[in-house]
């Protein structure tokens, strides 16, 4: 473990490690109708919410870097304000932004998608998320681009709708599908040709992440290029006749396809162009390599690979710079708490599983891919499992707790940091007992992990980085209640929430060097904590330290 860089620090110059614990999708709420925290069986939590400091931290937002407080949270914006101590307009607000001012179509993506399809007369189609969750995309930006490929001449678009069901309401797809083929048919004329194409769940196809399961992203490719699938006469029809036949929920939708006489209306072909308009990156980045991978692309059989010109909403990944083109150039972050304490000397780890493994590298680190040090950071991912959360709620949380409680006792690092996906990866399915078991089973690493933070003279911070499992149904905004189904059953809430997120300071020996400062504090805020507790200078730009030495 490396030496902290000055003697005042709360260990007294010793080297001693800081934990920071992230329980994703754990919000804070005294509401219990629905609250999986408050209903599990939580001594762990318990004792930390009795016996230690504990602040409400915002974790949506402005607080991280969103257009408004209206905007739920989400694991990418709050890992980036975790780990960079600072706040950065964040994707929603600067695709807004962008396409407000006109900028996107100054972009030189956009003018050489349009301008592609215009010289060979081919199609523009747009794939992405299809509602207006916020948390991915938004379909204001997509009506605002279809609206103006028409002002700028193009002839034919072909929109491919992954339904939501996660950010928004678990069956709210018709909401969004009706008034938007309204709109469409507004537009379409003799001279503009547009309609829906295809679509299906986002947890059935094209959205996958972290190579957990590139089978979707077979699925999505099937279903959006060649046109292979069930077909319907049109969106609409297909969401009914699959929420009928399978009674799931807009997320796991089985994948369909749109046709006129038997004949897909919008596979993607030579001369084409695509646009993906998800601004969120980890659910784009694989269907973004399938487009513009190569011959050496080897995740799955592609049949064939049209010629098209591909472009992301924004950059997915600056490293690899996946996609090649772009519409928005995406956050610059900068001074990142991972760099400044590889400056400082302190070595770090970073844990997870599968899952949100990206969550505590690449998103702690500013969308930045790699480690800022071979020699004082390593990073540790814990294969998930493919299968439904909700059939095994406790996730992998054994064996990341397992490696932690190794690493803490190696006494090799300075800082740690973990992330237990099991309140938001489980609170996403609805299931409020599979959503309580998750949180019970969090609750027993928790009780193992601090036992070992006693154990080698640590300090554990445990927060969340936005909210989910604390609010599993629907609340009617009037009067605070669950919204109820026709058949008297609470209406399952499957997307994050607006309440805040606890943050406890776990301290069993220093608690006399430091005093808590009061304050309204974000996510932001613990950065410059942790390295306040080291004994370092936070710098001048990040987000003030929650804590003071005496």
């Amino acid at each position: 473990m490396a030496e902290q860089t000055q003697n005042k620090s709360i260990f007294g110059g010793k080297p001693r490690p800081i934990l920071t614990i992230v329980m994703d999708g754990v919000g804070y709420s005294e509401r219990t109708a629905g609250n999986a925290v408050r209903a599990a069986y939580t001594p762990t939590l318990d004792l930390l919410e009795a016996s230690y400091p504990r602040f409400l931290l915002q974790a949506h937002g402005t607080a991280v870097g969103l257009p408004s407080d209206d905007d739920m949270g989400n694991s990418e914006v709050g890992h980036n304000a975790l780990g960079a101590g600072q706040v950065f307009a964040q994707g929603a607000k600067l695709v807004s932004n962008a396409i407000e001012s006109g900028r996107i179509y100054e972009s030189d993506a956009w003018k050489a998608l349009t301008g592609r399809v215009k010289e060979t007369g081919g199609t523009l189609h747009f794939l992405g998320l299809f509602s207006d969750g916020n948390v991915h995309s938004h379909i204001d930006h997509l009506r605002a681009m279809i609206g103006q490929a028409k002002a700028c001449g193009v002839s034919r678009v072909r929109v491919h709708i992954l339904l939501d069901g996660r950010d928004v309401g678990e069956t709210s797809a018709l909401e969004y599908v009706l008034p938007f083929e309204a709109f469409l048919s507004e537009l379409r004329d003799g001279s503009f040709d547009v309609r829906i194409a295809s679509g299906g769940g986002r947890m059935q196809i094209t959205m996958d992440r972290y190579e957990a399961n590139w089978g979707m992203v077979e699925r999505g490719w099937r279903t959006h290029v060649l046109g292979e699938g069930r077909q319907f006469a049109s969106a609409a029809e297909a969401v009914e006749t699959l929420r009928a036949e399978t009674g799931a929920i807009d997320q796991d939708l089985p994948p369909f396809v749109i046709a006129e006489d038997g004949k897909p209306v919008g596979t993607v072909e030579d001369g084409d162009a695509v646009i993906f308009f998800n601004f969120r990156g980890d659910r784009a980045i694989e269907i973004s390599r399938a487009f513009e991978g190569g011959a050496d692309f080897d995740k799955f059989d592609r049949v064939r690979v049209p010629d098209v010109l591909y472009a992301g909403m924004l950059e997915y990944d600056g490293d690899a710079h996946i996609p090649s083109r772009y519409l928005v150039s995406p956050p610059e972050i900068t001074g990142t708490m991972g760099e400044f304490l590889v400056k400082h000397g302190v070595r770090q780890l970073a844990l997870s599983e599968t899952q949100k493994y990206g969550h505590v590298t690449y998103f702690w680190n500013g969308n930045r891919s790699g480690k800022f040090s071979e020699e004082l950071e390593e990073y540790v991912e814990i294969p998930s499992d493919i299968v439904p959360f909700e059939q095994r709620p406790w996730m992998k949380c054994a064996e990341i707790t397992d490696v932690l409680i190794e690493k803490l006792r190696s006494g090799k690092f300075g800082f740690l940091r973990v992330n237990f996906p099991n309140g938001d990866m489980v609170g996403h399915t609805g299931s409020f007992v599979a959503t309580r078991i998750s949180m019970e089973a969090l609750d027993l690493c928790l009780a193992r992990i601090l036992k070992v933070v006693d154990e080698v003279g640590g300090v554990a911070i445990i927060t969340a980085d936005h909210g989910n499992a604390d609010e599993m149904y629907e609340i009617d905004k009037k009067t605070g209640e669950p919204k109820y189904s026709p058949d008297g059953v609470p209406k399952a809430k499957t997307s994050h929430t607006l309440n805040p997120v606890p943050c406890y300071l776990y301290d069993n020996f220093y608690r006399d060097a430091y005093e808590c400062v009061e304050g309204k504090y974000g996510l932001a805020n613990i950065a410059a904590t942790v390295v306040t507790m080291m004994g370092l200078e936070p710098p001048a730009n990040w987000r003030p330290s929650m804590i003071r030495l005496k």
